[in-house]
């Protein structure tokens, strides 16, 4: 069971959304606004939170950003403005996902459930943890707690920016196209533009230290860089 913030100011959406979850077993805390928001996290911090990117006291982008200066909570957006450019916009804030309206409140669900899946801390195991090198640097991928660690130091990657980071070492030393990188990395998730990776790569090179991990191979798509080396 997770606890979902629930952001959203049209009441009819917000009760569909609340009885498929509940359904599901999972808690639901609903907003008509912004206000409380952040005050509530600090008492009850969520698991999820889905956030309207029109609210009647602001703008969802907006929130997003101050939820992310304190939290590393995983979101998804849900909007009527379904322009390329808005949902450029939401993943460089970091979002998870990015919902269109109208949309069916069992979809919006199984999309919770994904994120929630690749967001959870399953425990570290060895077994599951790839360690790659590059100039020096070394990479570790725990494919278990779905933790990545750079020199040491781990590095709070969205559920997104981690598939794709996990997929390209998985082919490592293969140009992988955006258009393979946005079906097989990300299944259904992402609908739209092959920019959405773009900036993806571009998030996740920011995170990193070293920005060579994952190279750009002009007119066909991207590569990962780093060499495996046993545990």
């Amino acid at each position: 069971m997770a606890r979902v913030y629930l952001i959203e100011d049209n009441e009819a959406i917000r009760e569909a959304v609340k009885g498929y979850l509940e359904l599901n077993e999972h808690e639901v805390v609903q907003f008509g606004k912004i206000t409380n928001v952040l005050e509530a996290m600090d008492l009850k911090n969520p698991d999820i939170i889905i956030i309207d990117v029109m609210l009647p006291d602001g703008s969802g982008f907006n929130l997003a950003k101050q939820i992310r200066k304190k939290s590393n909570v995983p979101f998804i957006f849900l909007t009527a403005r379904d322009q390329e450019s808005d949902r450029i916009t939401g993943f460089e804030i970091g979002a998870d996902d990015y919902v269109v309206k109208p949309f069916s409140p069992r979809e919006l669900v199984l999309r919770i459930e994904a994120v929630l899946k690749r967001t959870s801390a399953a425990g570290s195991s060895s077994n599951g943890v790839s360690k790659w090198v590059l100039d020096n640097d070394i990479l570790e991928i725990d494919k278990n707690s779905h933790a990545i660690k750079e020199n040491g130091k781990q590095i709070d990657f969205t559920a997104g920016e981690w598939k794709i980071v996990n997929f390209l070492s998985e082919n490592s030393g293969i140009v992988l196209s955006r258009e393979k990188l946005l079906g097989e990395s990300l299944d259904y998730f992402y609908e739209g533009s092959e920019r959405i990776i773009d900036t993806h790569i571009k998030n996740i090179r920011s995170k990193l230290e070293n920005q060579n991990w994952v190279k750009t191979v002009r007119g066909f798509g991207y590569k990962f860089e780093g060499k495996q080396e046993k545990i």
